[in-house]
C-alpha cells in the first residue's frame, strides 16, 4: 500500500486562503450541514495535559483530528497545542491523506470567527482590539480583515516583546497598530489605555489561554462585535456575565456551548442568563435567523470537528487538482 499523501502546515496555508476557508464554511452551513449534529469531542486528560478526539462526517468525506494541548511546552519551546488530521472517504472510509491537524485549526478558528463578524458586526467597523498575541491573535487580524474595513488594531497581550512584535507584524500589512500590555482583567475607569481601546473598539476578538474575564463587559459599547475563542472548559471564560447578558449571544452549536464554553455555562450557572438567552447557532446566523439586539454581539466558538472536515477537504480537493 502507498503511504497516505501528507499535506504540511506550509501546504495546508497555501491551498486555502482564510477569505476562502471563510466563504467554504458559509456555503457547508447554507447546504445544509448541521452543527449540532456534529459528535461531541471526547477530551481525556493525560498527566501532561489534554487529548482531544474531534470526528466528523458531511457529504463525501469523514475525518477525525486528534490534537494534544500541553500547557507546560511553552516553556520548553514547544507548542501549547499539537495535532494530525486523518480525512477519509466518506463512503468507504478508506484514509486519504493526513495533514497538519495545527495548520487546520489555525486556519479555521479564524474563518469561523469572520464568518460570525460577517454577519453580526456593523458594515463600517474598522477598530479591533486583539487579546492575546499568539498564532490566534495574528489569525484572527487577517481574517477579520478580510470581512470588514479593519485599519487600526490594539493588541493587548501580557508580554511586551509578543504584544509588540504582533503589533509590528500589523503594520507590515499596512494597519495603524499599537501595542499594550500587562495582566488583566482592564480596569473600568476609564483612564486606562486598555479600558480606553475597549470602550472604542468596533470589533474585539478574545485569542488567549485566560481563565477569567480579560475586561469589564460595561465597556464593550452598544453595537461592538466581540469574539471569544480561547477557552473550550465549562469553568474558563474570558468574557464575564455583564457582558453576555447584555449581548446578542450567538454559538457555533448549542450543544457544544451548553457542554464546553465557560463563557455561556457560568453566567447560566450564576443565574445572571438562561439556555434561552442563546439568540442562535451559526448556522442559524448565516441564514438569517437571528435577530440582532441594540447592545453588543458576541460569538462564542470553542471550536468544532465540522469545521476541521469542511476545511481539511477543501485542501485535499485543491492538492488534487494539482497533483
Amino acid at each position: 500500500m502507498s503511504p497516505l499523501p501528507h499535506l504540511d502546515a506550509a501546504t495546508v496555508e497555501r491551498l486555502v486562503p482564510v477569505a476562502d476557508a471563510v466563504q467554504m464554511l458559509e456555503d457547508a452551513l447554507l447546504a445544509g450541514l448541521d452543527p449540532e449534529r456534529t459528535p461531541q469531542r471526547p477530551v481525556v486528560e493525560l498527566p501532561a495535559g489534554q487529548l482531544l478526539l474531534m470526528p466528523a462526517a458531511a457529504g463525501r468525506y469523514a475525518g477525525v483530528k486528534a490534537a494534544t494541548v500541553a500547557p507546560a511546552n511553552p516553556g520548553r519551546g514547544l507548542p501549547r497545542i499539537q495535532g494530525t488530521y486523518l480525512l477519509l472517504d466518506g463512503d468507504t472510509l478508506t484514509p486519504l491523506a493526513t495533514m497538519d491537524g495545527i495548520a487546520l485549526t489555525s486556519l479555521r478558528t479564524p474563518a469561523v470567527s469572520a464568518l460570525a463578524v460577517r454577519h453580526l458586526a456593523e458594515p463600517d467597523a474598522r477598530e479591533l482590539v486583539v487579546f492575546g498575541s499568539g498564532p490566534q491573535a495574528w489569525g484572527h487580524v487577517a481574517a477579520l480583515c478580510e470581512v470588514r474595513p479593519v485599519d487600526g488594531v490594539t493588541v493587548v497581550g501580557r508580554d511586551r516583546g509578543r504584544a509588540e512584535a504582533l503589533a509590528a507584524r500589523c503594520r507590515e500589512r499596512g494597519l495603524r497598530a499599537r501595542a499594550l500590555y500587562g495582566e488583566p482583567p482592564a480596569p473600568a475607569d476609564g483612564g486606562d489605555a486598555v479600558a480606553e481601546a475597549v470602550a472604542r473598539a468596533d470589533l474585539i476578538a478574545c485569542c488567549t489561554t485566560a481563565r477569567q474575564p480579560l475586561f469589564p463587559g460595561r465597556l464593550a459599547r452598544d453595537g461592538a462585535t466581540v469574539v471569544a475563542v480561547g477557552s473550550h472548559e465549562p469553568d474558563a471564560r474570558e468574557l464575564d456575565g455583564d457582558l453576555v447578558a447584555r449581548a446578542t449571544l450567538v454559538v457555533e452549536a448549542r450543544s457544544a456551548a451548553l457542554a464546553e464554553a465557560g463563557d455561556v455555562i457560568l453566567p447560566i450557572r450564576h443565574g445572571t442568563i438562561t439556555t434561552h438567552h442563546l439568540a442562535g447557532n451559526l448556522a442559524e446566523l448565516v441564514a438569517g435567523r437571528v435577530t440582532v439586539g441594540a447592545g453588543p454581539r458576541v460569538f462564542k466558538g470553542t471550536g468544532m470537528a465540522w469545521e476541521d472536515l469542511v476545511v481539511a477537504a477543501a485542501a485535499y480537493e485543491a492538492w488534487s487538482h494539482t497533483t
